[in-house]
């Protein structure tokens, strides 16, 4: 462990250079092996020159220190951060057994690895969203045709051409990163370019590292679903959580677990739901097509979910599960064949389920915060480490 880490909480360090451990030793086994694999147990880290990862040599050693950390959270004083890291614990042992050649069932995978909830997603949360898309709908003049039908011809009509999505982004990152400094975190000078890619398994990414955000361009976007993706990635989203959790380590306000920007562990689940409402956490609905779009998100999350839990648990056709999405999400084709692919990764395959827990969960509490309660509430969502059952415990000021 480096010198550094000796100011911080020996727990919090320990834990730190475990995790960044297990992520160095898994990705010396899996260098090469392809986009899926190489990101890793945690993508992003900004706390290298803080706290070192543990070196490991075999699995054994990983395990025993596991047995350690395990032992030493049990004794953290209950309360959020308590609940958080059981779940990371469980996490983690979760991650090591597969890295090692383990096996878990698709729905221990959800459950340990991720921390949603195992299953498809209910279908009261897809009905909800189609009701209200319907809606929305209807209220800007896409009223013929079958739901799915009007869905896609609302995101045919606002597709932006190829051409205007450089200065749109260039636009709405200006918007985003003024918006996120009034009621987030001034974020500096930070900011990004716009990285077009193509035959990708996802939407869009974050490249931290690289100031750039990747946007698969095999895919059409309207401005609301552009503005979603700058809030998620960058403002008030990834980006900006990875800069205020480094500074509140740097100003000894924030534990430095929080640095850990993981892909598949129970806190990417509520890292995924900042994200993915972060345009409702900055307030930045400036029409109905930002309604729309917003619940069609929504919808496609809890979709994905269980489109993922039909293929792999209940072992529908592929073909079939594709069809599932095209009719009940009026997903593009490359969307949907990017959730199969997806889906079918041993590790990766279980994180589709993050995105519709981890923003259920950070609606379930934002939707009771008031006004004065905000900056209290902001603080405890980005400078902490996460569980959903963690953030739960977020404690509303009487009035």
């Amino acid at each position: 462990m480096s010198t550094v880490s000796q100011a911080f909480e020996p727990f919090s360090a320990f834990l730190t250079a475990v995790t960044m451990g297990i992520d160095a030793f898994e990705r010396r086994r899996t260098r090469g092996s392809g986009l899926l694999d190489e990101e890793g147990l945690v993508p992003i880290y900004l706390g290298a020159d803080l706290i070192e990862a543990r070196t490991y040599h075999d699995w054994a050693e990983i395990e025993a220190d596991l047995a350690d950390l395990r032992e030493l959270g049990a004794a953290l004083p209950a309360g959020p951060r308590h609940v958080c890291v059981q779940a990371l614990m469980r996490s983690l042992a979760a991650a090591v057994r597969l890295f090692s050649g383990g096996d878990l069932s698709y729905a221990q995978k959800v459950a340990q690895l991720v921390g949603a909830p195992a299953g498809p997603a209910p279908a009261a949360d897809i009905e909800t969203a189609r009701e209200a898309l319907n809606e929305l709908l209807g209220r800007v003049g896409f009223v013929r045709g079958t739901l799915t039908e009007r869905i896609v011809a609302w995101e045919a009509d606002r597709a932006l051409p190829a051409a205007e999505l450089p200065a749109t982004f260039l636009q709405l990152m200006a918007e985003g990163k003024a918006r996120t400094a009034a009621r987030i975190f001034d974020t500096g000078d930070f900011t990004m370019t716009l990285n077009p890619v193509r035959d990708v398994p996802y939407t869009a990414r974050c490249g931290f590292e690289r100031r750039s955000m990747d946007l698969n361009v095999d895919l059409a976007f309207t401005r609301a679903a552009l503005k979603h993706l700058v809030a998620h990635e960058v403002y008030p989203g990834h980006a900006t959580q990875l800069l205020l959790t480094r500074a509140r380590v740097l100003a000894g306000e924030a534990h430095p677990e929080t640095l850990l920007c993981t892909a598949n562990t129970v806190l990417g689940c509520v890292q995924e739901g900042i994200a993915d409402e972060g345009v409702a956490l900055l307030d930045w609905f400036e029409h109905e097509d930002d309604h729309i779009h917003h619940e069609l998100r929504r919808l496609r999350s809890a979709a994905q979910t269980s489109a993922a839990w039909y293929l792999m648990v209940e072992g529908r056709p592929p073909g079939a599960v594709a069809e599932y999405l095209r009719e009940t999400a009026a997903g593009q084709e490359a969307w949907v064949q990017g959730r199969l692919r997806m889906a079918a990764h041993p590790f990766r395959g279980p994180f589709i389920a993050s995105y519709w827990a981890g923003a259920r969960a950070v609606r379930r509490v934002f939707e009771r915060v008031s006004a004065p309660d905000y900056p209290r509430f902001v603080e405890y969502l980005y400078a902490n480490a996460h569980s959903p059952e963690s953030l739960e415990l977020f404690a509303v000021e009487a009035a």
